[in-house]
C-alpha cells in the first residue's frame, strides 16, 4: 500500500525522530531566513519609506536596542521554521502510519 520511499521516511523518522527535534541544520535554515526579513526591515528604513515612523525612530530609538531586536526576530524566526519543519515531519509521519494500518 505505501510506496518505498514512505516505507524509508517512516523507518528513518523512527530512528531519527528525537535528534531533528534538536537539528541545528534546520536551526540555520530559519536564521537565514529570519536574518533575511531582519535585511528588509533595515532596508524599508534606510529608503525612509514610513516617514513618520523614521522620524519617531530617529528620535527615540537607539541603534543598540534596533540591532537587538533584528538579533530578536532571526532567531525567533529560526525557532520557528525549526518547530514547524518538525511538525510537517510528525504529521506525515503520522498520516503514513495511518495508512499503512
Amino acid at each position: 500500500m505505501l510506496t518505498e520511499q514512505e516505507e524509508k521516511f517512516i523507518q528513518w523518522w523512527e530512528e531519527n525522530r528525537e535528534s531533528q527535534k534538536k537539528s541545528f541544520k534546520q536551526f540555520f535554515k530559519g536564521l537565514s531566513r529570519g536574518l533575511a526579513i531582519s535585511c528588509g526591515i533595515v532596508f524599508i528604513v534606510i529608503i525612509g519609506w514610513y516617514k513618520r515612523a523614521n522620524m519617531e525612530a530617529n528620535s527615540q530609538m537607539s541603534i543598540s536596542i534596533f540591532l537587538i531586536a533584528l538579533i530578536g526576530i532571526a532567531v525567533f524566526m529560526a525557532w520557528l521554521y525549526q518547530n514547524y519543519q518538525w511538525e510537517m515531519q510528525e504529521q506525515q509521519y503520522l498520516e503514513l502510519k495511518a495508512r499503512k494500518r
